[in-house]
């Protein structure tokens, strides 16, 4: 097992083990429970997780697929009170390991004395180890095993496959909701053709991670984040069918209303609020102009109604 990011902590810690992609509602139970739990005994809440995600190694999946980038992941983790979060890379030479391998191999390299997992946690080799097994070999390595029963939200799991469907079916709001955040999309803003400037609204394209997954073509109201500030803005994820025939390739551009500093080189984050439609071909550049006034008067109404944060009780 590869070696992880720092050193073991002093005191026999809880564990808990996942790969925990977008830190959602979920996520967010089991990791509370576990600081709950080991800070009322005075010992180190430690997380596991893994990067690559496992279906990268055990199901060849490739192109877009994080609802968050290992920062940030470990960013969320840690701002529920972890203290500390090892990722482990994953290998096909740790998915080749038994049950009774992985655990022996992590509480030699950890110690642990209990380990707080989901009702549906499995792992080892072909996922052959369930929380019977793992009880067993809790007897055998002396640690307790807990687990949490799942979330729900209006009756729906919460689970980070089901949050990617959301996404991909234009339904951030509420993919939003079983994060108990905004979707969000972090990036670089880069020189582009210089279209929209030309045509009187100046957008910032926005280089995000390649394995980052991106909501469906079309256009959003979005909450940008400058400098700490927070920002009105509409946004085009798309191809400019208007300028590009065949379409061009898929870019991501923002927007921010009444705003008109520079901010080329600056790394911003993108807050999706709401879908508003799905991206078209205008017959002329003033077509195009003529929605795009639309576009943004709905975009006010949208951000003047929407919350801080996702609305859970909606």
């Amino acid at each position: 097992m590869p070696e992880r990011a720092s050193d073991t902590p002093a005191k026999s810690a809880w564990l808990t083990i996942g790969t925990f992609d977008g830190v959602h509602l979920g996520h967010q139970a089991v990791i509370c429970r576990l600081v709950r739990g080991a800070h009322s005994q005075n010992k180190p809440a430690v997380v596991i997780t893994f990067f690559p995600h496992p279906a990268e190694i055990l199901r060849g999946l490739n192109g877009p697929y994080y609802l968050s980038t290992p920062q940030e992941r470990e960013s969320l983790i840690k701002a529920l009170g972890v203290d500390e979060v090892i990722t482990l890379n994953f290998t096909l030479e740790i998915a080749k390991k038994t049950a009774r391998e992985f655990i022996q191999n992590l509480h030699t390299q950890t110690l642990f004395s209990c380990i707080l997992v989901g009702y549906d946690f499995r792992f080892g080799v072909n996922r052959e180890g369930d929380i019977s097994i793992l009880r067993h070999l809790g007897q055998e390595f002396d640690f307790e095993v807990q687990t949490i029963s799942p979330q729900l939200l209006h009756g729906q799991a919460i689970s980070s496959s089901a949050i990617r469907q959301l996404i991909l079916s234009h339904e951030v709001r509420q993919a939003s909701e079983l994060l108990g955040r905004w979707y969000s999309v972090s990036g670089e803003v880069v020189h582009g053709d210089g279209r929209g400037k030309h045509i009187g609204v100046p957008t910032a394209n926005v280089a995000a991670w390649s394995r980052r997954l991106m909501p469906a073509t079309g256009v959003y109201a979005a909450r940008v984040e400058v400098d700490n500030q927070s920002h009105p803005a509409v946004l085009n994820i798309g191809s400019r069918p208007t300028f590009y025939f065949p379409p061009a390739e898929q870019t991501m551009e923002v927007h921010l209303l009444d705003f008109h500093e520079d901010i080329y080189g600056k790394t911003i984050n993108v807050n999706f609020i709401d879908f508003i439609r799905l991206e078209k071909r205008f017959n002329s550049a003033e077509e195009l102009m003529d929605q795009i006034r639309k576009d943004i008067q709905t975009t006010r109404e949208v951000l003047a109604h929407a919350p801080k944060t996702p609305d859970l009780s909606a």
